[in-house]
């Protein structure tokens, strides 16, 4: 089977393979195991690989290199538009040639693939729609005209479109579905420590005005402040840095507030274990991972309510939902301080709802999906 990825995932060539995004990479490779070659559209970025890159297992890819677009501003799109063209016409030869055709959305490549798509009404398809499929939230009008064609099935035939969350009145081609980090035989049970030597709270993701991670140092600075004796650590990495670094600086936040910068899995995880919260006040979100890795080793999440996120904290009852409010999310988190049978209540149902979602399950699913 020759399986076409349409992504607006930047690419590193090095040595003869390509690198991405470890969590993307990790997802295509479960389903590289049942397609015979991938045909990928993407681009390709002149730097060094990090430590969140990972190369594809397949070893028989055909690559498209396309350019980087942008829809933001005039003179972004005006410059858009002069390689739109040549993308679509990249992503139309990739799919001609597909058994396949995967969408990865919402993006502006996605957005193109989404158009292109419309052409070819027999071939299998499908679309994973990482972000917030809630179709009352504020989004930029790309992402809902995605949206749109998607779930247009005069438009788009013979396609699954993946979404996080179980959605009120879709169309009959809209799939609730998942992603996964660990595997059945990760499971165990950590127990986590009272709160006698400290409490530890880990945030994981880029740092990026959408992911909030200010919000998450000047909340643990607010429950230091009332006393508690709080560790932040912060895995990942991004234009933010630089102002957490002044801040946590200028407010004497060094003894307790940690920039570990992008880690690789494995470091993440222990992170993960020593943990007594993981928290994410994200502006938007599909299915944040780092929430769901962050409870499938007990850690009770802190979250603020967008996207799924509600489900997947059972409205409350596996964790707190942010107001984005010192005030009111302080209160909240420091009842759970003085309540510990609450917390451990919350961290043991946190752990069980999470390692139902194991890699395992996910390639199950992904088996399904291409018919083996």
């Amino acid at each position: 089977m020759t399986f076409t990825i349409i992504t607006h995932v930047p690419h590193v060539l090095e040595q003869n393979k390509y690198f991405a995004y470890a969590p993307y990479v990790r997802e295509m490779n479960i389903w590289e195991k049942y397609v015979d070659e991938f045909l990928i559209v993407a681009p390709i970025i002149e730097k060094e690989k990090t430590a969140i890159d990972i190369p594809y297992n397949l070893k028989k890819i055909t690559f498209y290199k396309i350019d980087s677009i942008s829809l933001l501003g005039l003179s972004a799109i005006l410059n858009s538009i002069l390689k739109i063209y040549k993308i679509s016409w990249q992503i139309y030869k990739a799919m001609q040639q597909a058994d396949h055709i995967h969408l990865r959305c919402p993006g502006n490549v996605g957005l193109i693939g989404c158009l292109v798509q419309v052409l070819f009404p027999h071939k299998k398809k499908t679309a994973k729609y990482a972000g917030n499929w809630d179709s009352k939230s504020k989004q930029p009008w790309t992402y809902n005209l995605q949206k749109w064609i998607l779930s247009n099935t005069f438009l788009t035939k013979n396609m699954e479109v993946l979404v996080y969350g179980d959605w009120e009145n879709q169309s009959k081609n809209i799939k609730p579905f998942f992603t996964a980090t660990y595997s059945e035989s990760e499971k165990e049970i950590v127990e986590k420590t009272d709160f006698s030597s400290g409490i530890a709270i880990i945030f994981v993701g880029s740092l990026v005005p959408g992911k909030n991670p200010m919000y998450a140092v000047k909340l643990a600075e607010n429950l230091i402040k009332k006393g508690n004796k709080i560790s932040l650590n912060i895995y990942g990495d991004g234009p933010e840095r630089n102002s957490l670094e002044a801040y946590i600086n200028e407010n004497k936040l060094g003894d307790s507030v940690f920039l570990h910068g992008n880690q690789n899995q494995e470091v993440v995880k222990k992170g993960y274990q020593k943990s007594h919260f993981v928290i994410l006040p994200s502006k938007s979100e599909g299915w944040p991972k780092a929430v769901a890795e962050g409870m499938f080793w007990g850690c009770v999440p802190l979250a603020t309510k967008v996207s799924c996120v509600p489900f997947m904290l059972d409205y409350g009852n596996r964790g707190v939902l942010l107001e984005i409010d010192f005030e009111k999310d302080v209160t909240q988190i420091e009842n759970l301080f003085l309540d510990q049978k609450s917390f451990f209540d919350k961290s043991n149902s946190s752990r069980i709802w999470s390692q139902q979602y194991t890699i395992d399950v996910f390639e199950t699913e992904i088996k399904k999906l291409l018919g083996k």
